[in-house]
């Protein structure tokens, strides 16, 4: 059995993309996953599932292993998962009954099967490389961590733009409006994020509160 062979072409095609991955990765054509910031935002959803929590969404992509790799990382071992298994039930379905599964069959079983697989070798995986890929965080955990305003002038109404690191060290930015309606947050100050509503989050500055360090 060879991989060309026609009840094999989803599993070659699954090589073919991961070798691509690679190539992209090492020729420095694209730098995908690496210092980016994947937010899961837990308001998107939840007008359509009350029931879907911030809390659960971000187990099951632990769970999946996203965030402890990068993204290409994810994708091109659940590419070599998908095509590895895929193989693996051909050559048993033919040992067994002489003949392999139909295409779509087999790739629904390997898919099914790869997506754990990879989550559970995606975890010791992100343990041993650098810590400065892509994370997946809930954008509500930004709240209570201090933050610079980078740009503009935050006024009640008028919000401008601010830098906060996530607890993976991941830089995100985002846009301020002072807590307090009468204050105002200029370019390089220091603020606390307090709360937010939506994509708009406000802060007040740590000048007005006395806090103890990170």
């Amino acid at each position: 059995m060879t991989l060309l062979e026609p009840h094999n072409l989803p599993f070659a095609i699954a090589m073919g993309l991961m070798v691509l991955l690679a190539l992209v990765q090492v020729l420095g054509l694209g730098d995908w996953g690496v210092d980016a910031d994947l937010d899961v935002d837990p308001d998107i959803g939840a007008d359509a599932d009350a029931s879907l929590q911030p809390g659960m969404v971000e187990g099951l992509l632990t769970l999946l292993g996203m965030g402890r790799v990068p993204l290409t990382i994810w994708l091109a071992l659940f590419l070599l998962m998908f095509a590895g298994i895929g193989l693996s039930v051909q050559e048993l379905a033919t040992s067994l009954t002489g003949a392999p599964l139909y295409s779509w069959l087999a790739a629904l079983i390997a898919g099914a099967a790869a997506v754990p697989v990879t989550g559970v070798l995606a975890r010791p995986l992100g343990a041993i490389l650098p810590k400065d890929h892509t994370t997946v965080v809930s954008t509500q955990s930004l709240i209570g961590r201090r933050a610079t305003i980078t740009d503009g002038v935050a006024r009640t109404g008028s919000p401008a733009r601010a830098r906060v690191r996530d607890v993976h060290g991941q830089a995100h930015y985002v846009m301020v409006e002072p807590h307090e309606q009468s204050s105002e947050l200029h370019s390089g100050d220091e603020v606390l994020l307090v709360r937010r509503e939506k994509d708009q989050f406000y802060a007040t500055a740590l000048a007005e509160r006395r806090l103890s360090p990170n």
